[in-house]
Order: C-alpha cells, then sequence, then structure tokens
C-alpha cells in the first residue's frame, strides 16, 4: 500500500526546520521498530511500538530523562525512579491499556538478553519504561492479544530511519479527536549556541473530541462534524521526546512539560478521562552503567537562558506528529461499539477548509 501524504507533504504550513526524515529517528542513535496485530475476524487491532534511545551492545547506559503528567488517568512504567534519578535504562514500549503487563514482561526479557553478561555479572535490575493508550474502541481489549513476544519483536525491529505512521504498532487501535489516530512522528532541528541540535517527538494519539480539534489555528472538526463521533473525550496520549542536546534532569522535566503546550495547539483541554503523560529524554552525555561510572559523574547541559528555541522545536514537532498521526489513518470498523466506522480524516475536505483560512498551500 502506498504510504499517505503527511502534514507537510499536503501543504500544511508547519513552522521550523525539520531533520532529513522529520522523525524521532533524526535524533542520533534512536531507532523505532512495530509489532502491529490486526485481524478483524478476532475484533484484534493493536499492537507495540518500541523505542531504543541508544545503539548499544553488551552493556545498557543510561539514559538522561524527565517526565511529566498532564492528567493521569493512564500509566507509564518507571517514572518514579526517572523522577528521583533523572534517568532510565533500556527501552521505551507503548502497547494498550490491558498489554502494559505483557510488553513489560517482553521488554524484561529482551533486557536480560541483550546485555546478558551484565545481568549475569551483576546485581542488575530491569526497569523498562512501558506506556499505553487505550484502544477498546477498535480493539477488543480484553482479548489480552498483547503478548511478551510482540514487544521482543517490536524491539528486535527497531531502526533507524523513516517512521510509518497511523495504525502501526501501539498506535494500532487509535483514535484521535474522533478520526483514526495512532502514530505519529516529527523533528526539528535547532541551533544554540552555536552548535546543532536535533529535537524529535513520537506521539501515540488516542484523544480529543471532533469539536476541539484544531489545525494550526482553524478549528477544522467544528466544520467536519458528519460521522460516527463518541459523546464525550475517551482517550489518551504519550509523547516521547528526545534530544542529543546536553540538558540537566531539571530542564528534561520542563521538556517533557512543553508537551502539554503541543498537544493543547491541537485543540484539546486536556480531558478528565485522557491519560496525557510525557517523557522527555537526551542521549548527550553518554556514560558507562552507574555501577561503573565511578563516584563522580560529569554532565554539561545547555543555559537555561539558551533554552527557548528548544522548547519552541519540541512544541511544534508535538503538534506536528499528533496531525502526522490522523492524516495518516483510514476507515476502521468499531468493535465497542459495534456498527460504526471510525472515520480516516478526508484530506481533500481538510486542506480546502485550510485554504480557504489561507493556512494551506496548494499541492
Amino acid at each position: 500500500m502506498t504510504p499517505k501524504k503527511r502534514g507537510r507533504d499536503l501543504g500544511l504550513p508547519f513552522p521550523g526546520t525539520p531533520g532529513p526524515w522529520n522523525a524521532i529517528t533524526d535524533v542520533p542513535g534512536v531507532r523505532v521498530g512495530f509489532t502491529t496485530l490486526t485481524d478483524p475476524a478476532r475484533n484484534m487491532r493493536t499492537g507495540v511500538t518500541a523505542i531504543l534511545p541508544r545503539h548499544e551492545t553488551g552493556r545498557p547506559k543510561p539514559v538522561w530523562a524527565g517526565f511529566h503528567s498532564l492528567n493521569g488517568n493512564g500509566e507509564m512504567t518507571g517514572v518514579h525512579w526517572i523522577n528521583d534519578a533523572g534517568y532510565f535504562v533500556g527501552p521505551i514500549c507503548i502497547t494498550n491499556t490491558h498489554g502494559v503487563g505483557a510488553a513489560h514482561t517482553g521488554a524484561v526479557e529482551w533486557m536480560i538478553a541483550t546485555y546478558a553478561s551484565h545481568f549475569q555479572e551483576e546485581h542488575a535490575w530491569a526497569m523498562p519504561v512501558v506506556a499505553e493508550t487505550y484502544d477498546g474502541v477498535l480493539n477488543d481489549i480484553n482479548a489480552m492479544f498483547v503478548k511478551p513476544e510482540h514487544a521482543v519483536a517490536a524491539l528486535n525491529a527497531a531502526a533507524s530511519g523513516p517512521v510509518a505512521e497511523g495504525s502501526t504498532g501501539g498506535g494500532n487501535g487509535m483514535i484521535c479527536y474522533d478520526f483514526k489516530g495512532g502514530t505519529g512522528t516529527s523533528s526539528r532541528r535547532i541551533t544554540v549556541g552555536g552548535e546543532d541540535y536535533t529535537v524529535g517527538v513520537l506521539v501515540q494519539a488516542n484523544f480529543g473530541t471532533r469539536p476541539w480539534l484544531s489545525v494550526l489555528g482553524v478549528p477544522v472538526g467544528q466544520q467536519m462534524a458528519e460521522g460516527w463521533q463518541r459523546t464525550k473525550e475517551s482517550g489518551s496520549i504519550i509523547v516521547i521526546i528526545a534530544t542529543d542536546a546536553p540538558l540537566s534532569d531539571a530542564i528534561l522535566r520542563q521538556l517533557a512539560k512543553r508537551a502539554s503546550l503541543g498537544i493543547g495547539r491541537s485543540g484539546t483541554p486536556g480531558g478528565n478521562n485522557s491519560g496525557d503523560i510525557f517523557l522527555a529524554l537526551s542521549v548527550a552525555d553518554e556514560i558507562p552503567d552507574t555501577l561503573h561510572a565511578g563516584p563522580v559523574i560529569q554532565r554539561r547541559s545547555l543555559n537555561w537562558e539558551e533554552l527557548d528555541p528548544l522548547y519552541q522545536a519540541a512544541v511544534e514537532a508535538v503538534d506536528e506528529s499528533v496531525i502526522n498521526a490522523i492524516v495518516a489513518g483510514e476507515d476502521v470498523a468499531t468493535f465497542k461499539p459495534a456498527g460504526f466506522i471510525c472515520p480516516a480524516i478526508d484530506t481533500a475536505r481538510l486542506m480546502q477548509i485550510m485554504q480557504a483560512h489561507g493556512r494551506g498551500a496548494r499541492t
């Protein structure tokens, strides 16, 4: 199947300069993999998305990180330690709400196999980051289709390069602003103090109601009101922000907060039933695992006074990632309630509305 056009390809004038793939994989070393599970006869539409922050062999290395919850109606494992220590070790997996345990088990199994000597020689512990959004409208979530081996397969498939969007991996069964949603990604190139850096974002978008949807300031959801819609907001969004800029723990927490502004640009107020949960990570200042890092760890960080370009890049890339997830969608039959179609957004109509407001180039 020919991939659908992304937001920029349609002519949407997103601000900022993306990297070569306009994806989280533009951040050096970051890789993404998917296991996508689809079987309409079994009401199966789910999966696992895997993100590897570093290209490692032998022993895992800390990844500096910060966490923020805009609305905590959801799950992201490992964040207590991230809040206390400012780092995590291992991969990130994103799946559905009832798949967290299976994905966590699979990620632990993958870590033990991948870093065999580390776990054999040390009293090492595995605490991967696993996050979720609810896909029970399009998928029989209670059938527990996600198994540990699906997380392992997604991790083993992780690669650099372009990232598939829409109904891929954990995004397979997700709905965004009452259109088919799912996986979306984007990136930005910035310069701070004469040094070039990349900010990359991946979202699993499963949030919002149709009337809220705004694209680059245009209230398109109110003008595309026909077709199936839910009566209230009942989803979530996971946002992963990655960068190669050197950042302190405190700044990474501040960067994670900017995802709130990014998702707000598309119209959400952060609904009560939505788990809006964000993680920011930096691959800069690589050190050995903490068991062998020595008594003093030296790190670099951008000056707080120079952070505005970084924050702006994150907000822009989060917004574009959400729209990319939506425009990649396709019509999908609902499972619960049955008998409806969750529609793909009509991109031709979308662009007509945008152009009528002077916000879309003709392609």
